[in-house]
């Protein structure tokens, strides 16, 4: 099929271009002497989890147990749920377990206590703040150390190692810049690791993440593992803070211009919030976009001059007008997002689609 007859809204994928960004992280992480264990929250597919295994990756990262367990479900025993215990789920996260090595998160005694109720052997990671604020325990504080030797105290607890995420990497602009998250991350989650030693703790895993951090980090000493999951597909959020060019964007959304009023300076797609997100990217951004348009997708070439600026449920309007029928390439602001909102990914090489495979997005 050609993408010419695809229906739209449609997610394209360009293989081409996700195993080059695949095979890229694969070999960066071997450089830095990391193991790569890729979050799977941005994919959510298991064709595209084999040939991250098939490059090196011995286990992935998962945000939600949906995910976990569809990656049990076809094949892949070894992952970690990076994402805080939730107490109420806990049963569910013990009999998996019982199945496949899964790792399990937390920053606070209310879930150390959750998971110590269960009487399961879990594998336990302590969650660290490396200067992101979301979540975290603070490397500095005592309490810190407190709650890892519990976790080691517990006995049939096994206290797997610390965990970190360098989100805020995503407010860098630069090489210059997220070099320098990469290395504030690398040195609070060392730092604290050998901290929990002096205090005769094993920490058998030190664990960073980020896409922009592990792509311009300079030296990961004392770093185990890197995370990152965006870099299968990028997006133009990381064009805009300099983890690629639109050229090593795999993802697009293709949509057709459904109306445009004669006399307007507009007009619009049938791709709305339901194909894109609300996700608006850096607010910095310049001008600020809800999706940018490819000019020449093959040349990795933007439209300087044409963008969608509103979203709708289902209708995205674009900035300039545009004849009716006319197909557009769309750049999304966050690729994980966007994928989450389509069923499939229809898988292109250039101009020919070459197969489907279903995005696992439930959330039970």
């Amino acid at each position: 099929m050609h993408i010419d007859d695809v229906p739209t809204p449609a997610l394209l994928l360009d293989l081409d271009r996700l195993e080059a960004n695949l095979e890229r992280m694969a070999r960066r992480t071997r450089e830095l002497g990391v193991r790569l264990r890729p979050h799977a929250k941005t994919h959510k597919c298991v064709e595209i989890a084999r040939l991250q295994r098939d490059l090196g990756a011995p286990g992935l990262t998962v945000s939600t147990l949906h995910e976990a367990r569809v990656f049990a479900d076809h094949g892949f025993d070894d992952m970690t749920w990076a994402f805080p215990v939730i107490p109420s789920r806990v049963p569910e996260a013990a009999a998996l377990s019982r199945d496949v090595t899964l790792r399990v998160v937390v920053d606070s005694a209310e879930a150390l206590d959750a998971l110590l109720r269960e009487r399961a052997p879990f594998r336990v990671m302590l969650q660290v703040d490396c200067g992101y604020g979301r979540v975290g325990v603070d490397p500095e504080d005592e309490r810190s150390l407190e709650l890892a030797r519990r976790i080691v105290d517990a006995g049939r607890l096994r206290f797997d190692g610390i965990l970190t995420h360098s989100g805020h990497g995503y407010d860098a602009r630069g090489a210059d810049e997220l070099a320098e998250v990469a290395e504030e991350e690398r040195s609070v989650m060392a730092g604290f690791a050998d901290r929990l030693r002096d205090e005769g703790l094993e920490v058998p895993a030190v664990s960073v993440g980020s896409t922009p951090a592990t792509s311009h980090a300079r030296d990961l000493s004392g770093v185990t593992e890197a995370r990152p999951g965006n870099y299968a597909f990028y997006d133009y959020t990381q064009c805009v803070i300099g983890s690629c060019a639109p050229e090593d964007c795999a993802l697009t959304v293709l949509s057709t211009v459904v109306s445009s009023p004669r006399g307007r300076d507009h007009c619009v797609c049938d791709a709305g919030a339901l194909s894109l997100s609300q996700d608006s990217g850096r607010k910095d951004a310049s001008p600020a976009t809800m999706g940018e348009i490819y000019d020449d997708y093959g040349a990795g070439t933007l439209r300087e001059d044409v963008r969608l600026t509103k979203l709708s449920q289902e209708h995205g309007t674009v900035s300039a007008s545009l004849p009716v029928g006319e197909r557009i390439r769309i750049l999304e602001n966050h690729s994980c997002l966007t994928a989450a909102c389509f069923d499939e990914y229809h898988v292109v090489r250039g101009e020919e689609v070459v197969d489907r495979w279903k995005i696992w997005r439930g959330r039970s």
